[in-house]
């Protein structure tokens, strides 16, 4: 019985049904941005640091790298966008994304935060697990031939991590301790820290205020 229901868990049935970025009303979207037709823009519910941003696709799909052409278009451009007013208000920027490999929610969502270290700190492994890349288009390529990788990026430098080192919450944990914040890196956690989430309350709602005055700012 406890097998089959486990089975049944890992289904991608369940996994649509049961998703979090599939429903509009779920706590991934309290901290509502912005939306175009295809893509939610919200802050991280549980942020790792003030400014950390999410592109959600209003599709289930897995990453990236399973984003049609027109999809990644639309997608490119609010990239850039979130990536220009993270640095506008908060310095430089990172991102990741754990592409169907350290997942815990199995829905794409790119983060984009303020970080400005460098890739020894995310991957203290040694760079001998990274390989630097120049388009996010690129991801797609990887992600048909391996069905999986570890995208993330310091400013506009970019790479891809080797997947034998993946585990769940792979860069959220990573980030976290390199941001001096390794009590958010467990959101499931931090979740029940009551004052924790009450700063992040507070950072978000500051974050969210920013991005509309800078949306004035910047209509043409």
């Amino acid at each position: 019985m406890d097998t089959n229901s486990n089975i049944d868990k890992l289904s991608e049935q369940y996994i649509r049904e049961h998703c979090h970025h599939c429903d509009r009303t779920s706590q991934a979207f309290i901290d509502y941005i912005d939306e175009t037709e295809n893509f939610y823009i919200v802050c991280d519910h549980h942020p790792l640091v003030e400014g950390h941003i999410l592109l959600i696709p209003k599709q289930h799909l897995s990453c990236i790298g399973e984003f049609s052409v027109e999809l990644f278009e639309e997608f490119q451009f609010l990239y850039n966008k979130v990536f220009k007013f993270i640095q506008h208000y908060y310095g430089e920027v990172s991102t990741f994304e754990h592409g169907k490999i350290g997942q815990t929610v199995f829905h794409s969502h790119i983060h984009l935060l303020p970080f400005s270290g460098n890739p020894e700190q995310i991957v203290p492994e040694g760079i001998e697990n990274l390989e630097e890349f120049n388009d996010l288009k690129q991801l797609k390529e990887v992600f048909e031939a391996d069905q999986k990788y570890l995208f993330f990026s310091i400013g506009n430098k970019q790479w891809l991590v080797d997947t034998k080192l993946g585990a769940p919450r792979f860069f959220r944990d990573r980030f976290a301790k390199a941001l001096g914040n390794n009590d958010r890196g467990d959101w499931k956690s931090m979740h029940n820290n009551e004052k924790l989430m009450e700063k992040s309350k507070i950072e978000n709602t500051r974050c969210i205020k920013l991005w509309h005055e800078w949306e004035k700012e910047n209509v043409k």
